[in-house]
């Protein structure tokens, strides 16, 4: 008589189905700390294009005086992944900062649940494009304000009057260098999309 297959063979030979993949966007203004964002979450090794900075962006690219701790920009976007129990694939895409890649966004945009929007609140002017493209094209998003050196300069309130963001809008502080941090961002995405889909 035959002997049966142990249970660890049974699991092992068992197909394995393929992952739920979403799509997140990370955006913002120059400098506001996206790659740096998906860099601290993700499972693998961030897949970024950033390349040196030199003196002929003087006057097409808008540093908002951040050069003397800014060296490298993005010129594409960033990429990284992080994949989550049962089967769950988040792809982090980060768009570059600078507004002559805006053209970039649609395609990098497409298909994703929601996306993040990094503040930077001494430049707080950069983040509008993201705020007002995210809006316009009807895609969730939630308002992250990067607390550089662990600081936060302003209330979350004041934020969300300065930028004109409607209350159903999440805003939140966050670290860019800081996992947990990060973690909470995507969470807030994540369920504020499957809010909207209820709907």
């Amino acid at each position: 008589m035959a002997s049966q297959p142990s249970d660890a063979a049974v699991a092992t030979s068992a197909p394995t189905s393929a992952p739920t993949v979403v799509k997140i966007v990370i955006a913002g203004g120059f400098a506001v700390g996206k790659t740096t964002f998906i860099g601290s979450i993700s499972d693998i090794d961030p897949l970024n294009t950033e390349a040196a900075m030199t003196e002929k962006s003087i006057g097409i690219d808008d540093a908002g005086g951040v050069t003397d701790r800014k060296t490298t920009t993005t010129v594409a976007m960033d990429f990284g992944r992080i994949a989550l129990p049962g089967s769950l694939w988040l792809y982090l895409f980060g768009t570059p900062g600078q507004d002559r890649f805006l053209f970039m966004w649609d395609d990098l945009v497409r298909g994703a649940i929601g996306a993040v929007v990094l503040v930077d609140t001494e430049r707080l002017d950069q983040c509008f494009p993201a705020v007002d493209y995210f809006e316009g094209r009807g895609v969730p998003f939630v308002v992250c304000v990067n607390c550089f050196d662990g600081v936060a300069r302003h209330t979350l309130e004041d934020v969300r009057e300065a930028l004109g963001i409607p209350p159903e809008v999440p805003v939140m502080y966050t670290d860019a260098r800081e996992k947990a941090a990060t973690k909470q961002a995507l969470i807030a995405v994540v369920q504020l999309a499957m809010k909207q889909l209820k709907k």
